[in-house]
């Protein structure tokens, strides 16, 4: 195979390399329970899932194995970075929260390029509900590239983010963004490599996923999304959006808040299981999540960044707008375990899922020139502050 590596997207869109961003904010709230309130110990793992009902069960960092200074420290220097709010699970339990620049639990933001690992899950629910399959090629759903260079791209191509389709900066960062019609504009361009020569993080190839969950569920993906996700997790505050010709966005545009999220990152931890229901299933979320789905970039899955060792592509070389460069031999974030993994969006909208230790973590905010925030700062939570498995 040939790595050649393509990247997608500059400062405005919603590349990895622009996540990083971020600036002094002040005006901080902590929410956690109250001192001392009776809560009981949580660092070793319950015998039975827990799950939040209309909010979360809450822990003592201390009681849930954490240095109570340690995740303190994390949080404020993450109020200094842009941050506008940060949540920590821990089996099944809320340990803190941290809200700043007026925002609070109800807040919702756009999450970015985040959206591209629920527009994953999507799907995931309808491969399980037999209404596609991953090797099913694209052309299947998407006439308009039968007989063309496109016809043998899969459904897997795109999750992977190796289907070889068209990138530049000009077309991913201008065109689609202006695209009134952005699943037209995305289906419309042409084949730049055979489906697997390349790696590339593209938005516009991802968008193509609205056509074919529309064709393969009778639904808008925004719709799909509220039945099949939003509704079953008690996500009240989220909501997928639509471009101007009514297209839902699948590459960004997912507007959510920290305590939403989490509970779609804790779906993930329990292998897509949500109060005994197979919401997502059990083998997508090992595709998804446990191993990377392509040889090219070993830091990629289905729409999700991963920790594995290998070849690791950054979507843009740092602070520009040029393709990211391949490091042969390495990891996302070197110091955080193997298996843990992240959806991550422009301007540090992260959520974190880590197995080992039972934890999900979420940070929403904004990118301000001069400081970069991204998944390494939010594993420090696991690294740092975590003291008692």
């Amino acid at each position: 195979m040939r790595s050649t590596s393509l990247a997608s997207r500059g400062a405005l869109t919603l590349s990895l390399a622009a996540v990083f961003g971020s600036a002094c904010s002040a005006g901080s709230r902590v929410t956690s329970p109250q001192a001392g309130a009776s809560t009981p110990p949580v660092a070793s793992r319950p015998a039975s899932a827990i799950y939040p009902e209309a909010g979360w069960r809450r822990a003592d960092p201390g009681d849930a194995g954490f240095d109570p200074v340690r995740l303190e420290k994390i949080a404020l220097d993450a109020g200094k970075k842009g941050t506008n709010c940060l949540i920590v699970i821990r089996h099944g339990r809320l340990v803190a929260e941290w809200y700043w620049n007026g925002t609070d639990v109800t807040t919702s933001q756009d999450v970015f390029s985040a959206t591209k690992s629920y527009a994953g899950a999507l799907v995931g629910i309808a491969e399980a509900e037999g209404r596609l399959s991953v090797d099913d090629k694209m052309s299947e759903y998407v006439p308009e590239w039968a007989g063309t260079r496109s016809e043998d791209v899969t459904i897997k191509n795109i999750l992977s983010n190796d289907s070889g389709r068209h990138w530049d900066v000009a077309t991913d960062y201008r065109g689609l963004l202006r695209a009134t019609d952005r699943t037209g504009f995305s289906v419309g361009l042409g084949q730049d490599a055979a489906p697997g020569d390349v790696w590339a993080y593209n938005n516009s190839a991802v968008q193509t996923l609205d056509a074919v969950l529309t064709n393969a569920t009778g639904q808008s993906p925004a719709a799909y999304a509220q039945d099949r996700l939003f509704g079953p997790l008690g996500m009240s505050r989220s909501r997928m959006t639509l471009d101007a010709a009514g297209n839902t966005t699948m590459f960004s545009g997912l507007h959510s808040t920290c305590e939403d999220m989490a509970r779609f990152g804790y779906l993930f931890l329990r292998k897509g299981n949500w109060r005994g229901k197979q919401i997502v299933p059990r083998r997508w979320i090992e595709a998804a999540t446990g191993r990377p789905s392509q040889e090219l970039n070993a830091a990629y899955g289905y729409l999700w960044w991963l920790n594995a060792r290998g070849p690791v592509i950054d979507p843009l070389r740092p602070g520009t707008l040029r393709p990211g460069s391949t490091a042969q031999d390495r990891r996302l974030v070197d110091d955080a375990p193997h298996d843990m993994y992240w959806a991550i969006g422009f301007g540090g909208q992260i959520i974190q899922v880590d197995r080992g230790s039972d934890t999900v973590v979420v940070r929403l905010g904004r990118n301000v020139p001069g400081v970069r925030y991204g998944p390494a700062y939010t594993a420090e939570i696991v690294t740092t502050a975590l003291v008692r498995p």
